[in-house]
């Protein structure tokens, strides 16, 4: 998917206008329609705007990342990564375990 797609399904999604998103960043709504259209695209500072604005981040919109990584995850991930080794490990090995027993009961659901 292009960024322009992405960035017109992910606004809708999110149910925020091109007026909103233009103004957040300091441009004109008809240009985020030509994003959409794919007639032009961002400069990356730009892009970033959009995604900040939008909640995801900026590998999903430019298509490197299929993964929408909410703004709440994004931040956990960062303090996360700023713990001791020995917390993180023992933070992942805890997730892990959790996330083995959601799927378990997905799959038995």
């Amino acid at each position: 998917m292009l960024f322009g797609e992405r960035l017109l399904a992910t606004r809708k999604k999110r149910k925020v206008s091109q007026e909103e998103i233009a103004k957040s960043i300091g441009k004109h709504a008809p240009l985020i329609g030509r994003y959409e259209r794919g007639e032009v695209k961002p400069s990356i500072e730009v892009a970033m705007q959009i995604a900040n604005v939008l909640g995801v981040s900026l590998d999903y919109l430019v298509g490197l990342s299929d993964m929408e990584l909410e703004t709440g995850l994004k931040e956990k991930m960062v303090n996360l990564q700023k713990l001791n080794l020995q917390d993180r490990q023992d933070i992942i090995k805890t997730l892990d375990a959790l996330l083995r027993d959601a799927r378990t009961r997905q799959a038995y659901s």
